[in-house]
């Protein structure tokens, strides 16, 4: 059977490989793109929108205990877990087959199945009729990555879950302990103590939530402990006990282990990249740590072969992998795109609360040599979080004291996935600390809260 011929081929069909497909199809070019499970990726169907469903669900559960705060009764309130993961696998469900309908508006040829990149620009699919042999001058690898399972960790999707078996619970947690306090770890710890799990959150650094700002995440940390959960930092678990009922965990913790029982562990200690069996050892792609490295334009050093998304390194975001996708369409079809800037790309945690940043943290930005200034403003300071019922929460911003140049931002609070683009797009247009002052933010939102943390880091705070 010969070989059929495209402009590009792209292997994996998430938020990175679909949207580097749709838009060199854009630019005119003959795109296929191949994928061995769902369309959408882990992100789609396993991942960022799955849990965003089960995640409001948990959110109005909650909402409705306080129903009184605002005036209104909600009587014996209850929750369908079968009924909150139905209504989540159909969000995703929905979401995977509108991507369909996207390739196929856009003229995209779909190949279900295993690929493997025989030599530069010439990949095996296996299928389930068989193989199918596929040639292009350009391949994108857009594979992904899964879950770390960590020796003696592993998960069995009884007692101890991976991110997948969280999201198809096969019983409603009583006592969770969730190795790990990343944005993984946290909204699934999140959502089961909201449902009235007894949650333990384990994490090996010095504090949960390691990338954020020290202080955002001890602001979380507190919230997280007033909801009820057990937060162990420098700690780690050395080894699982599993009974058909039962896990007993051994913590260690300054040198002394404790046992402690739990019905369930989650486990969320990170991820490795999806690189086997696609042939990059024999086409010579360097491999570290299971990411392709590519430059800033995620090329790999191979001729006509590019890596993008979470194969390709952190941050581990989809909106990164959609990013470079498009820049690397763009590349290949002889533009000349901005290479993606990974301190300009926001990180967002849908706990509750919720928390968003971008650029340097208030270490980051000392450690990088910078003189700072850096503002505050609480939720409390803000109309309409309190006309919301949610005063709990910060706005912190941190500027170059020489330039006024927007550093870096981060939040946690209500809505704060939504408020951070704002601060994302003053860092894309190279803002000032003027510019932000200077613009008039609308009355009665929180984003008000946003511009009386810029106007705190200069002395000019109007409502605090």
């Amino acid at each position: 059977m010969s070989a059929k011929s495209f402009d590009l081929i792209v292997i994996g069909a998430g938020p990175g490989g679909y949207v580097a497909a749709i838009r060199a199809a854009q630019l005119g070019k003959k795109v296929v793109i191949i994928e061995r499970e769902s369309l959408g990726g882990i992100c789609l169907n396993w991942g960022c929108i799955p849990t965003k469903a089960m995640l409001r669900s948990s959110e109005v559960f909650h909402l409705m205990h306080r129903a009184k705060e605002f005036g209104l009764a909600a009587e014996n309130i209850t929750y369908d877990l079968d009924a909150v993961v139905k209504r989540s696998r159909g969000v995703a469900k929905q979401l995977s087959s509108g991507i369909g309908h996207l390739m196929k508006k856009n003229k995209i040829a779909v190949v279900m199945g295993e690929a493997t990149i025989q030599a530069p620009g010439q990949v095996t699919v296996k299928t389930d009729k068989g193989t199918e042999d596929l040639t292009a001058p350009d391949i994108v690898l857009a594979t992904g990555a899964r879950a770390r399972e960590l020796p003696g960790l592993e998960a069995d999707g009884a007692r101890v879950w991976s991110y997948r078996h969280a999201l198809v619970p096969p019983h409603m947690p009583k006592k969770l302990l969730v190795i790990g306090s990343g944005a993984i770890g946290i909204e699934f710890a999140s959502f089961y103590n909201t449902l009235g799990a007894e949650t333990t959150v384990v994490e090996v650094m010095d504090r949960i939530l390691p990338v954020e700002d020290e202080e955002i995440a001890t602001f979380a940390r507190k919230s997280f402990q007033k909801q009820g959960m057990t937060i162990m930092e420098k700690s780690v678990v050395k080894q699982l006990d599993r009974s058909n009922d039962s896990v007993t965990a051994h913590i260690e913790t300054g040198g002394k282990i404790q046992k402690l029982t739990f019905d369930t562990v989650i486990s969320a200690v990170g991820i490795v990249g999806n690189t086997e069996g696609l042939g990059l050892e024999k086409l010579g792609v360097t491999i570290d740590r299971t990411h392709v490295v590519t430059d800033e334009y995620c090329r790999t050093g191979v001729k006509g072969l590019y890596a993008i998304g979470d194969i390709a390194g952190a941050p581990w975001l989809a909106h990164k992998a959609s990013h470079e996708g498009v820049m690397v369409a763009e590349l290949i079809a002889g533009q000349h795109p901005h290479p993606v800037k990974p301190e300009s790309i926001a990180g967002c945690t849908y706990c509750q609360p919720q928390i968003a940043s971008v650029g340097f943290t208030e270490a980051k930005a000392k450690a990088a040599g910078y003189d700072i200034k850096v503002g505050r403003f609480p939720f409390i300071g803000n109309g309409k979080a309190i006309a919301l019922g949610e005063a709990e929460g910060i706005v912190k911003t941190i500027f170059d004291a020489k330039t006024g140049e927007l550093l870096g931002a981060h939040m946690v609070g209500a809505e704060v996935t939504e408020l951070i683009q704002g601060y994302v797009i003053g860092r894309t247009l190279e803002t000032t600390e003027e510019d932000l002052m200077n613009t008039v933010f609308p009355h009665p939102t929180l984003s008000e809260m946003m511009h009386e943390s810029v106007l705190d880091a200069y002395g000019r705070a109007l409502h605090f």
